[in-house]
């Protein structure tokens, strides 16, 4: 299981409501997460340890990075969940994008931690109980979209891999068009790069 870290004071005394100080020392704990994330995982792909030091660039640059209302980019977190035996992946229909993707989106200020975020977007989309996940990413992508913010911007997607248990059975949320079991090794042909080395990242060994 994952380590989560304790809540944390905001560096500087919050205004507003309780409330509101809550919410900030939350938004604090995910910020810190996500530095502490990043900070630990060291791959193997020197593109994607590169792409690394540029989010945490970015989230050293801006205290609200885990937020949707940062309008220049933030950090979203998603999950590629794999059936019991790692062999096949789950993924949404996505309404908005047209495509079949792994599960995943925005963080919410209420999450403790960036692994909690992709823990509860996982589960939320999914409908499976019991679902775990390994704490370390499996990789990074940055691309352009225009989100539920409503304007041009980008998710700097910190991308998790989630084992669903024996058995599971699941539920088409409204945020989802259909899901579907796909093979891990022969993915939608419209699938995109930052699935694709989701996919690589995630077979196990021996798996074509």
């Amino acid at each position: 299981g994952s380590r989560e870290l304790p809540p944390q004071a905001p560096t500087s005394p919050a205004a507003g409501s309780g409330a509101d100080r809550r919410s900030a020392g939350a938004q604090v704990s995910l910020h810190q997460s996500a530095v502490d994330v990043l900070s630990a995982w060291h791959p193997e792909d020197p593109a994607q340890d590169s792409v690394r030091h540029a989010v945490l660039a970015f989230l050293d640059a801006r205290a609200d990075a885990c937020l949707r209302e940062c309008v220049p980019g933030h950090i979203t977190a998603s999950a590629l969940v794999l059936d019991h035996d790692g062999t096949h992946a789950l993924l949404t229909l996505h309404p908005r994008v047209g495509r079949w993707l792994q599960l995943g989106g925005n963080c919410e200020p209420s999450d403790p931690t960036l692994i909690a975020a992709a823990l509860r977007e996982a589960t939320e989309e999914s409908g499976i109980d019991g679902l775990t996940i390994a704490p370390t990413p499996a990789a990074l992508h940055v691309h352009p979209v225009t989100c539920s913010l409503g304007v041009p911007t980008r998710h700097l997607d910190v991308q998790f891999v989630v084992r669903a248990p024996a058995g599971a059975q699941i539920v088409v949320s409204d945020e989802s068009l259909d899901l579907k079991w796909w093979p891990l090794a022969e993915l939608p042909d419209d699938t995109d790069f930052g699935l694709a080395q989701l996919a690589h990242a995630a077979k196990p060994p021996g798996l074509a």
